[in-house]
């Protein structure tokens, strides 16, 4: 009795060993120095790689749900400046983490790679999973985003292009659920059915996902080529709205600055973090960088801090042109809140040229969320996690295009599934977990591994990473109590998450190191033979 208890403590403390077990920082430069990603980016790719994807659905689409609210949610009215200003707050202290690791171990994975470092095995691969929420889920909450402005852009060219183009049915070009809400029980006399199946697809969005794939199967140079002349167009866009949009400004849309008061201001604070999502982007970006240890932390940085004051300057012409406080707010401005104001101040050009800027904007957002996304994946192939098929690169790009082919097709699937808002709040539960996950990290490895060399140190530390756990976990839980079914999806991804661990990636490790100690024993076991028959 006694030894099987005295087996069942062994096997008991060696499961958790094993999930604890944490990757030597050395090794993973080591794995990314032999067999890595080319190393192309330099400081101008990344920042502008930082605004191609901060700079996007957020300010384009979300920017009008965080404003007047939606789904039941209150909104932030015209203090919504205000909450812009609380999520930058609460993403500076995280940046500041995340410089901190990027500089300390470049290579490919962020904070998946952060927390293998310090959190062990377990924690490493459930972060994994849930940046999959942020990159994965957020890549779809952008195409469809995408979606709107295309379908908009194409209703300017009335009459001068077929109707199929210029007012497509419904059924083409949003889910089932969004068509459901917009037109009630009519719906169902409007979408066709296979099979009984309603058959409902988003071909835009479809379409924007093949297009991105076939870019980034090139050379992440070449895709950051792309970025810089679409980030260049939508920052003109953005000069032109916040320009003439000021011309229009109506002080006594300001009143009530805050009609939802603290509530709403922090629901938007939470919803409008969606529209600072993508400088940790930069941090999965770091094997493929030149000089990582010196350009990372000013092209993370230098984006927030240009991103935040955009934003905040479209807030204040957005919220001056339209009234965010009155009961019924048109979908128009919830859908595409910058054109839909122009549209309303009879400048159609503007509105035209907007659509132009947010279809440009928003690609460059896609190309840089399944950038991350692959190379996310990438990191947790060669761990383990995934099959071996995902660390195979292409022989001349050295890009993981069996990866990025795979991410097209759960996105696919994704836009086939799911709506606007619940991606967009799916995808920032994961961001903020995996926000105070990085800032533990920092707290953690400043312990244990006090001697690394660390060429970029999070100042006034364990302050700042502190702050940055409380300013997220205090975003998030405050925004629960206002949100239904997003709130339980996310517990529900942790769970299947946790469920694959233990049935393929747990197994999947163990394996890997028995086969490694028995390559190891056999080489001892030959080295021990040849010396004896010299001997």
């Amino acid at each position: 009795m006694a030894t099987e208890k005295n087996t069942n403590n062994g096997l008991k403390k060696s499961i958790l060993q094993n999930i604890l077990r944490c990757k030597n920082p050395d090794e993973m430069i080591k794995d990314a120095n032999k067999n890595g990603l080319k190393k192309t980016l330099n400081l101008f790719d990344l920042i502008i790689l930082g605004v191609g994807v901060i700079i996007g659905s957020g300010i384009f689409a979300v920017v009008g749900i965080a404003a007047a609210g939606g789904n039941g949610n209150p909104g932030a009215g015209p203090a919504l400046v205000i909450s812009m200003i609380i999520a930058a707050i609460a993403c500076v202290f995280s940046a500041l983490c995340y410089c901190e690791f990027a500089t300390m171990i470049p290579v490919a994975g962020g904070a998946y790679i952060y927390t293998f470092a310090t959190l062990g095995e377990f924690m490493a691969w459930m972060i994994g999973w849930i940046l999959m929420i942020e990159y994965g889920i957020g890549y779809i909450a952008v195409s469809f985003a995408w979606s709107n402005y295309f379908v908009q852009f194409m209703k300017g060219f009335e009459g001068h292009l077929p109707a199929i183009l210029t007012n497509p049915p419904i059924w083409l070009i949003t889910d089932y659920n969004t068509a459901l809400n917009q037109l009630g029980t009519s719906a169902n006399d409007v979408i066709p059915t296979i099979f009984g199946i309603p058959f409902c697809i988003n071909f835009p969005a479809i379409c924007i996902i093949l297009i991105i794939t076939w870019i980034l199967k090139h050379e992440t140079k070449d895709s950051t080529i792309l970025a810089s002349i679409m980030v260049a167009v939508k920052l003109l866009v953005i000069g032109v709205f916040v320009f003439v949009g000021s011309f229009y400004v109506k002080p006594e849309n300001w009143v009530p600055f805050a009609p939802n008061g603290f509530e709403g201001v922090f629901m938007g604070a939470f919803i409008i973090f969606f529209a600072y999502i993508g400088f940790d982007a930069l941090a999965t970006t770091a094997e493929d960088c030149k000089n990582p240890q010196k350009d990372l932390p000013i092209g993370i940085i230098g984006s927030l801090a240009l991103t935040t004051i955009i934003y905040i300057l479209v807030a204040v012409v957005l919220t001056g042109m339209q009234s965010t406080s009155g009961a019924a707010i048109p979908d128009g401005f919830l859908n595409a809140p910058m054109a839909y104001v122009m549209q309303v101040a009879n400048q159609n050009w503007v509105a035209g040229f907007i659509s132009i800027g947010s279809l440009a904007g928003l690609t460059s957002v896609l190309l840089v969320m399944q950038l991350a996304t692959t190379r996310i994946l990438y990191a947790m192939s060669r761990d383990n996690f995934l099959p071996r098929i995902f660390r195979k690169l292409h022989r001349k790009n050295r890009t993981p295009n069996i990866l990025t082919y795979t991410v097209a097709l759960c996105a696919i699937i994704g836009v086939l599934t799911l709506n606007l808002n619940v991606a967009a709040e799916l995808c920032n539960f994961g961001t903020f977990t995996s926000f105070i996950i990085v800032c533990v990290a920092v707290l953690i490895l400043r312990h244990t591994d006090p001697d690394r060399p660390r060429p970029f140190k999070v100042p006034f530390s364990p302050w700042f990473p502190m702050l940055g756990i409380l300013c997220c976990s205090s975003l998030m839980f405050f925004s629960m109590r206002n949100l239904s079914k997003s709130a339980l999806l996310f517990p529900l991804w942790i769970f299947i998450g946790i469920a694959i661990y233990f049935i393929y990636g747990y197994r999947k490790n163990r394996k890997k190191e028995a086969k490694k100690l028995a390559l190891k024993l056999k080489a001892i076991e030959k080295a021990k033979l040849t010396e004896s028959a010299n001997g």
